[in-house]
């Protein structure tokens, strides 16, 4: 049965959501809208669209040496996907997808369609293309209802289109704590650290379905209006908890809340420039993947708030953000997935458009401390994640750019065993071409 916490939440927030019909709602653009919104009698019944990014990246890390096995590498002294090298050309996104409505027949109805072909954390475990984004959005002046797999309304960082995000790789608290991973249920093959050490062993990744992407398969209630000089934007959102992965592990669904207040200081669609204040809260529970004869559940609970200021030349974005439970303890330890561990983190990013040029500067400073009350438990170590980046884009046009970004990054444990294996980590260089069509 659905939880009755959550169910008395959603039914609560529909009601409210009933009774905002009377409020302008807004023309501005944010991440809610763009991503599955169409104006009504503009858009088309089926436009094409997409975007490729090739990148290059290069990690000058050392590896630690085991005491009978020699030099071995931990994942964040490799490049992903594979995790089979520290130098690597990828072809990391190719995605190509359908958007429009009914219309002429009914232009309140649109749809959302996107595959994914590039090699990513979504595809790298079976090389096929995969559905990313498939979902249906009824429109009413009240409430929008968007129904399907899309992206849940969360942080920052994972919710904005990713084919103009300003860098390259992901801040760690972002990568780490809301970049969910899913075991194979019941494989316990899989669970064996020692998989992810030896490269001469191939991949070292035990996670053997995709990534969830930020995405989620479920229902979601979600508006924007304009109030007092501002666009405030909503979202309810109940989904399976299962990512990428169709259906679901459990009875439990995951509750998803998000707001967000803009200024518009002028422009339009993902650059619109503005002031903005959000905050949101993810919950829910996940099966035990590794023990298909119990019923075990462990909770998981995600929130943060942020703001970020974009007004040409510059932009500032602050944004922190916590989590317990299903602490992610890496790639190669899926076995320990299933806890009941803290963390936290939070990013400072800075952008400056140099004028009457094509370039673009970015710095941007980011911290992750996991497992900050594992005590004695053998599935956590207090770990922090330090890493700041510089990056320069350069806008070819308005749909093709280049970005270069470089991690200088120190990682370091309270556990020695795992200092140990950090201690090598170092710099990491990325180059990625981006052309949207």
């Amino acid at each position: 049965m659905i939880n009755k916490t959550i169910f008395k939440k959603t039914l609560a927030a529909a009601a409210i959501v009933a009774g905002l019909s009377a409020i302008q709602v807004a023309e501005a653009a944010n991440w809610l809208m763009l991503q599955g919104t169409e104006r009504p009698g503009t858009a088309g019944r089926a436009k094409v669209w997409g975007f490729i990014q090739a990148q290059y990246q290069a990690d000058d890390s050392e590896p630690f040496t085991h005491p009978t096995d020699g030099d071995l590498y931990i994942p964040p002294k490799l490049i992903g996907p594979n995790l089979t090298s520290q130098q690597q050309f990828n072809v990391n996104r190719a995605r190509l997808g359908l958007r429009g409505t009914g219309m002429p027949l009914d232009s309140s109805v649109n749809y959302f369609l996107l595959a994914e072909f590039g090699n990513n954390g979504i595809t790298a475990n079976d090389n096929d293309a995969v559905v990313s984004d498939a979902s249906i959005t009824v429109n009413t002046d009240a409430v929008r209802i968007r129904t399907g797999l899309f992206k849940t309304p969360g942080p920052e960082e994972a919710l904005q289109a990713i084919h103009v995000f300003d860098y390259v790789n992901f801040t760690s608290v972002t990568n780490q704590l809301m970049l969910e991973r899913f075991p194979q249920l019941g494989d316990v093959n899989t669970a064996r650290a020692d998989l992810a050490l030896d490269t001469n062993k191939g991949s070292i990744s035990a996670y053997s379905r995709p990534v969830g992407a930020f995405r989620d398969t479920g229902v979601q209630f979600f508006q924007s209006y304009k109030m007092g000089g501002w666009d405030h934007s909503y979202a309810v959102m109940l989904g399976n908890g299962n990512g990428m992965n169709f259906g679901d592990t459990n009875n439990s669904k995951d509750l998803y809340l998000y707001w967000a207040s803009e200024k518009s200081f002028g422009g339009k669609g993902p650059r619109m420039q503005g002031l903005k204040i959000f905050a949101w809260s993810q919950s829910g529970k996940r099966y035990d993947a590794y023990d298909i004869t119990t019923t075990d559940e462990q909770d998981r609970t995600r929130s943060g708030f942020g703001v970020k200021y974009l007004k040409m030349p510059f932009r500032v974005t602050f944004e922190t953000m916590s989590g317990n439970g299903m602490i992610f303890q890496g790639q190669h330890r899926p076995q320990d997935a299933i806890n009941d561990l803290e963390a936290s983190g939070n990013y400072l990013d800075f952008g400056y458009y140099i004028p009457n040029s094509k370039w673009e500067v970015d710095l941007r400073v980011d911290t992750y401390t996991r497992g900050e009350n594992h005590g004695t438990s053998a599935a956590g170590d207090e770990s922090t994640f330090d890493t700041n980046t510089v990056a320069a884009q350069y806008h070819i046009n308005k749909k093709s750019r280049l970005t270069m970004s470089y991690d200088m990054r120190t990682f370091a444990s309270d556990t020695a065993a795992v200092n140990t294996q950090l201690k090598g980590v170092a710099n990491r260089l990325a180059l990625q071409l981006t052309h949207i069509f």
